[in-house]
């Protein structure tokens, strides 16, 4: 169920931490409701940061075991976050699911890099490689006047502090092969942190004939790269 509370919940969140914000680009922010959001990802304060900044709510994929794990399942929930499949999967529901939403005009918003930036977090100018389930999705979705927005969420002051044990995340999904360590899920708090929205790619029809034939795999992968490049130079700038 999703809860229209959310961007709400979002601002107010973000207004308790005292989380200082600065946007740069905001007039490349698409004024089409057909919006696939693709952003870094560090903390549990992304999405509800990015829903704030853009001031609309964001469908946002969260990893499978925020579904699994009391609490911040209902957290996730509340700001209207539905799951991937499980990582042996291969996120059928989930293109289902995001596809459903898109074709309602609501936004969609995915972290290609996967969990592994949240359990093991690096410097805020750093991004790990990006899956490319994004690309496909936005290749493969019937959605007229799509487009995918890159964001770089570039921290500038910040805190983290252990969560809980990763052997204690694996009682609730063993399907997760980063709990199987001995190590602190941490938590990120932004005190002072820059949004920069890079140039929308906008999916054309002549991209959707290309990716039913031969050039399917080239393609998703040339638009995961040129998304991450965007991020990438975006965070070199917004960082420093």
């Amino acid at each position: 169920m999703f809860f229209p509370c959310s961007l709400h919940l979002s601002h107010w969140l973000l207004t308790s931490l005292e989380t200082q914000t600065s946007v740069c680009y905001r007039e490349r922010v698409p004024l089409t409701r057909n919006v696939l959001v693709v952003s870094n990802h560090r903390s549990f304060l992304d999405a509800p940061l990015l829903m704030a900044v853009l001031n609309r709510p964001v469908r946002f994929a969260c990893h499978h075991y925020m579904s699994q794990v009391p609490i911040l399942r209902e957290m996730v929930t509340a700001f209207g976050a539905f799951p991937l499949d499980a990582p042996n999967q291969r996120q059928k529901t989930f293109f289902h699911q995001a596809t459903d939403l898109m074709r309602t005009r609501q936004a969609v918003g995915i972290f290609p890099e996967g969990a592994q930036p949240m359990v093991q977090a690096r410097q805020p100018n750093e991004i790990r490689k990006f899956h490319r389930g994004f690309a496909h999705l936005a290749l493969r979705a019937p959605v007229q006047k799509l487009a995918i927005l890159p964001v770089a969420i570039a921290s500038t002051d910040e805190t983290r502090h252990p969560v809980a044990p990763l052997k204690l995340l694996s009682l609730f999904d063993p399907s997760e092969p980063l709990f199987d360590k001995w190590d602190w899920h941490p938590a990120i708090i932004y005190h002072r942190v820059n949004l920069l929205f890079g140039r929308p790619i906008w999916i054309t029809d002549v991209q959707r004939q290309q990716y039913q034939g031969k050039q399917g795999g080239k393609l998703a992968k040339e638009l995961t790269l040129d998304c991450a490049g965007e991020i990438a130079d975006l965070l070199r700038q917004g960082c420093y």
